[in-house]
């Protein structure tokens, strides 16, 4: 079976690593297509041995994008298309169809309430989901809360199937060499308390609330592993309360040590510098982060996080749901500073998102999509605004060329 993942764009988030970690532990030869942006993990594929091309999209609406993708997959002869993230359900879907691929599995990482993908969810984004989703086998959900969403949405239930996020613990796993090591790079006082806040710094995510808490704390220290576009926003307020010498904005860090030596500590780093986790966000469609922080042995504040909130009460006793305010937050994260202590075992929430299960979980999904997988139909769906001209034509997609474009919120 010869498998090709079509993701929105490449850059540090959620679902981009997800992706990574899922093509070292599935057993079928893949390669990726990114629509745009192959940032730090289109590289870190790349150096692990896979192969990316990117699209050079220009935007959402570059129908010039859809022939390109289709040729693209009909000379691949690929058994499978794997999308990622909306807009390349929207284009891959389709392009996949038209290459005359019989199954199609889309997993959908990032669908809250009320947002996805940090674009409000209006009638034309559903519609469009909608009619993309008829054109596929399968769609994954990461967890069942966003497979009630969906099947609220109208998706019918013979068509969900869902595969959590997998995680790779042993790679979180403390190290008090890393958190030394760290902690010095960062310039934090070695005895000194430290909150960690993973994820792209996007306004949904809500970190503004963990500096008006950090004011609540003074004793305290904040460390961002994130970047993005309330990356300033976020320093100002830092800078307005006061706490600007306290707060640290450690950017983009990747999963693992496989990244070239560089100024910025790995994601696992992090997790071993920093005392809690806390995340403010009032939508997530699994909640990453917070295993990740479990797996690193650290008490975790959180507002919703399903990886957590599907699982029997006791599968995280380090965990601890709290409300949406900053009071909220300095309260929880103030007891987390009191109980001190050593690092906490890693819980049975974490050993339920092992990768190598819910790698195992995919491929099951495959071979039953591709069972019973109906013979592609000719008809083309609806595209995003068709009556828009499109634009001028692009070149032929390369391997990974620089380009800031745009980048999908996931985590």
């Amino acid at each position: 079976m010869k498998v090709l993942h079509v993701i929105t764009g490449l850059g540090v988030g959620g679902a981009e690593q997800q992706l990574r970690l899922l093509l070292r532990h599935l057993p079928y030869p893949a390669d990726v297509v990114t629509l745009t942006n192959p940032g730090a993990v289109a590289r870190a594929i790349v150096r692990d041995g896979g192969r990316v091309r990117n699209l050079d999209m220009a935007g959402n609406r570059d129908l010039s994008a859809l022939p390109r993708l289709t040729r693209l997959i009909a000379r691949g002869r690929y058994d499978v298309v794997h999308t990622h993230l909306y807009r390349a359900c929207l284009y891959g879907r389709l392009a996949a169809r038209l290459a005359g691929v019989r199954t199609i599995v889309a997993t959908e990482h990032s669908l809250g309430e009320a947002r996805m993908e940090g674009r409000p969810l209006g009638p034309g984004v559903r519609g469009l989901y909608l009619a993309s989703e008829r054109l596929g086998t399968t769609t994954v959900a990461v967890s069942p809360t966003i497979a009630r969403r969906l099947a609220r949405w109208g998706v019918p239930e013979r068509r969900l199937q869902v595969v959590p996020n997998g995680i790779d613990a042993a790679q979180f796993a403390f190290s008090a060499r890393a958190r030394a090591a760290v902690r010095r790079q960062l310039g934090l006082h070695p005895g000194a308390f430290v909150i960690g806040a993973v994820g792209r710094l996007a306004a949904g995510k809500r970190f503004h609330v963990l500096l008006d808490a950090l004011a609540e704390l003074p004793d305290a220290w904040l460390v961002f592993a994130g970047g993005g576009e309330q990356e300033q926003p976020l320093r100002a307020r830092a800078e307005r309360l006061g706490l600007a010498e306290r707060v640290v904005f450690a950017g983009e860090c990747v999963q693992d040590t496989t990244s070239p030596a560089g100024h910025r500590p790995t994601l696992a780093g992090i997790l071993s510098a920093v005392d809690c986790l806390a995340s403010p966000s009032g939508e997530e469609a699994f909640g990453l982060a917070a295993v990740e922080g479990l797996a690193a042995g650290l008490p975790v504040a959180y507002v919703t996080c399903p990886a957590i909130d599907d699982l029997p009460a006791a599968s995280a006793p380090g965990a601890l749901r709290t409300g949406r305010t900053a009071a909220s937050f300095a309260e929880a994260l103030d007891g987390f500073r009191r109980a001190g202590g050593p690092r906490l075992p890693v819980p049975d929430a974490v050993r339920r998102y092992c990768v190598s299960a819910t790698s195992t979980q995919l491929v099951r999904v495959y071979e039953a999509a591709a069972a019973r997988a109906p013979l592609p139909c000719p008809a083309p769906a609806p595209l995003p605004d068709a009556r828009t001209a499109p634009p001028a034509p692009r070149s032929t997609p390369t391997n990974l060329p620089a380009n800031p474009s745009e980048k999908e919120e996931s985590r």
